[in-house]
């Protein structure tokens, strides 16, 4: 067959799709990769129709931030109390609880702290400043949340399970990263691969070279299957973690930061203590 004949067999293929004809999703793919391949369009967008499709399928749930990672602020919390979350965590909103996690009671823009933090007036409790949280099933597709943050103009959701408590929380941000993949933004690691938190704490690209990490680190991690660190934590879980999930290896202890269902993006390591030695006594 030559070239004219197999650009006319795809054309004709593509043609049957757009006819109204049943066909499923995995044959549509495979007239995209196909469409990829013979440079029609470039794998970002392939990548990114890839990403549409998947959202499509999942469910709040399966990218929310869980319950125990929220970083949240209580209601009755002075400004005074809570800005130092605030600066540490460079979050533009934040769930208000009750008495505990489970229980929010709105949302807290960082824009509404300005005024306040403008007139030096810190002991206004942040119950008057929250504003009302948008509550969402974890059985909620991605697609139909997206067209409800765009309809509401939010950005944030709170996940809540059967009995109506917090199970965590998603953000538009959360979503769109399925679709395009990672948004950076001026808070995230530029240039660099790796960031000095404290003295035995850093946030670690996953995309950073195992060479490069080993000559940070003074480490000695195999680097012959793998190329970035991303691939060896993948590796040593078996599959393609979640955030929150941890992993130790060697001297280290890696916890996921953020992932999405195609690749890990930033990892927290810490390093561990060596444990101390028996003096053995005779």
């Amino acid at each position: 067959m030559n070239e004219e004949q197999s650009d006319s067999s795809w054309v004709d293929r593509l043609g049957q799709f757009f006819s109204g004809e049943p066909k499923d999703r995995n044959e549509l793919l495979e007239i995209l990769r196909d469409a990829q391949k013979r440079h029609i369009i470039d794998r970002d967008a392939l990548s990114m129709i890839e990403g549409v499709l998947m959202v499509s399928e999942l469910r709040v749930r399966d990218i929310m931030v869980p319950r125990a990672q929220m970083d949240v602020v209580h209601q009755d919390a002075s400004l005074a109390d809570i800005f130092p979350i605030v600066i540490d965590t460079h979050h533009s909103r934040f769930p208000v609880i009750g008495e505990d996690r489970s229980q929010v009671m709105g949302i807290l823009l960082a824009k509404d702290l300005l005024p306040y933090a403008y007139r030096q007036n810190l002991q206004v409790p942040v119950k008057k400043l929250m504003r009302q949280a948008l509550f969402v099933p974890e059985s909620k597709r991605l697609n139909v949340m997206l067209r409800e943050f765009r309809m509401r103009r939010q950005h944030m959701a709170i996940v809540i399970d059967e009995y109506g408590a917090a199970a965590g929380l998603v953000t538009i941000e959360d979503i769109l990263e399925q679709i395009v993949g990672e948004i950076a933004d001026e808070h995230d690691l530029e240039e660099e691969y790796i960031f000095r938190r404290s003295n035995r704490v850093y946030t670690v690209k996953a995309i950073t070279p195992l060479e490069e990490f080993n000559e940070y680190f003074d480490a000695d991690l195999s680097s012959e299957d793998f190329d970035t660190i991303g691939g060896l934590i993948v590796h040593s879980l078996g599959h393609l973690p979640k955030r929150g999930e941890k992993v130790r290896i060697g001297r280290f202890e890696f916890e996921v930061l953020r992932a999405d269902n195609r690749r890990v993006h930033l990892l927290k390591v810490k390093l561990i203590e060596p444990e101390p030695q028996s003096s053995g006594a005779d």
